[in-house]
């Protein structure tokens, strides 16, 4: 059993909440990293000085139990003439940093696992959020170019009509009700290098959003979909990228030096020693992660596994860095907890939020044990600062909600793992990894 300290429940407080701010930089031949910056750090455009450790937190909590409808099907809220694709919302968790067009104009824009269109908010605008930057006029971009109709991009979609112009109209309504409607288009996406000469991606297929509305931040210009569908990033790069990414997610607390990093190509392959895989399962839709988790453990007590809500045992669960709960059945729920009441010796309270099910009072001498995710072909061992959180000054809470809607792994169960995603091999790896040091 490990044991679980007062001073690291405090930095559990601001651990691996919400935005972060991805700064692009091109790596080696083959592949690149991009820097992750967690959403609360004095570096991110969406910091609060005014906020407590602990309203993070709150805050953390909110958004994670209200995005969980990001993987339901949402209805669409668009115009009867729009192309439509159901997609859901990854509710800000991280912030990418990259430009498009010629001459190249810097956006910042959520990274979503959760979707797949990149879009930004474009002028005119008459419809659009306020946002604090400029937006994009494609009218001053060499490059930029309405897609028709007709263009085998605008037919992948879910279905499309034209407007009277022949230009490609798409929609993307999400799961919080947000939505955003405008032009599907191509124009070059451009990224950062190590060594000061930026690396332009030609032709990449973009939203130019005209009308959009939601739970947007306005220090946030748009969507970039980093999803496993034919219009995300992750596989417009190409042979760049070569259908592999990986991320290893620094706790907030770390030394302001450390940062975490999202690999793209031949950097973001995992392996080595102390790595497990387990199979990536291709489901409708192909934007979202899916795994097949078949228990969790807690010592020598299995608890099994089933959720039907995607579908069959197969792909039961998603995995996504954007969430920061891990979301489970109900049921499975407290199976779990009573199985960690019975070997957990420490005084139970309430959760002041009355989000979390299972929580303590933080004494010094608690302890909690390791619990093993037992997903096909991989076990993974989840630590406390996997499992627990403090969500108040002196308690401590068991970091799994319950949900009606489909059960995702969050980020804090991700923390301290080396993540590869190998969407061609069609696998995901875990491996444990100091990431301070990665």
């Amino acid at each position: 059993m490990a044991t679980f300290s007062s001073s690291l429940f405090f930095t559990l407080a601001i651990t691996l909440f919400l935005t972060t701010l991805i700064t692009s930089t091109f790596a080696t031949k083959g592949g690149f990293s991009v820097e992750l910056i967690h959403r609360d750090s004095q570096k991110s455009p969406f910091y609060n000085s005014q906020e407590t450790p602990f309203q993070r937190v709150r805050n953390a909590l909110q958004r994670s139990i209200a995005g969980a409808s990001r993987f339901s099907r949402a209805a669409s809220v668009s115009p009867d003439d729009a192309v439509r694709s159901k997609v859901l919302s990854n509710q800000g968790e991280y912030i990418m940093s990259l430009s498009i067009g010629t001459p190249s104009f810097k956006i910042l824009a959520i990274a979503d696992t959760g979707s797949d269109l990149i879009w930004t908010q474009c002028q005119p605008c008459k419809g659009c959020y306020k946002q604090v930057a400029p937006l994009f006029d494609p009218k001053s971009s060499k490059t930029y170019r309405d897609l028709t109709c007709s263009s085998s991009q605008c037919q992948g979609l879910d279905r499309s009509t034209c407007t009277s112009g022949n230009i490609c109209q798409y929609s993307y309504s999400y799961g919080d009700q947000s939505f955003t409607n405008g032009h599907l288009a191509v124009d070059t996406v451009t990224l950062e290098s190590t060594n000061g000469r930026p690396v332009p991606f030609p032709k990449t297929v973009i939203g130019c959003g005209h009308n959009n509305a939601g739970t947007f931040n306005e220090k946030g210009s748009g969507i970039i979909g980093l999803g496993g569908g034919a219009l995300s990033l992750v596989t417009q790069l190409g042979s760049a990228a070569g259908g592999k990414f990986s991320y290893c997610l620094v706790p907030f607390y770390s030394r302001a030096g450390n940062s975490s990093t999202l690999n793209f190509g031949s950097t973001g392959e995992v392996s080595g020693e102390g790595v497990v895989s387990t199979p990536l399962v291709s489901k409708d839709p192909d934007t979202f992660y899916f795994l097949t988790l078949e228990a969790i453990s807690v010592g020598r007590k299995r608890v099994e596994f089933s959720d039907s809500s995607f579908g069959g045992d197969e792909g039961n669960i998603i995995i996504d860095s954007g969430t920061t709960l891990t979301l489970v059945p109900s049921d499975f729920l407290g199976e779990l907890t009573s199985a960690i009441e019975a070997v957990v010796e420490g005084e139970k309270v309430n959760d002041p939020s009355g989000t979390l099910s299972l929580c303590y009072k933080a004494d010094p001498g608690l302890r909690f044990p390791v619990l093993t995710a037992h997903f096909r072909d991989a076990d993974v061992q989840l630590h406390p600062v996997n499992t627990f959180l403090q969500v108040e000054d002196g308690i401590v809470c068991f970091a799994f909600a319950g949900s009606d809607s489909g059960s995702i792994i969050g980020n804090i169960a991700q923390a301290n793992f080396l993540v590869g995603y190998d969407i061609e091999g069609k696998s995901v790896s875990f491996k444990p990894t100091d990431c301070t040091k990665a």
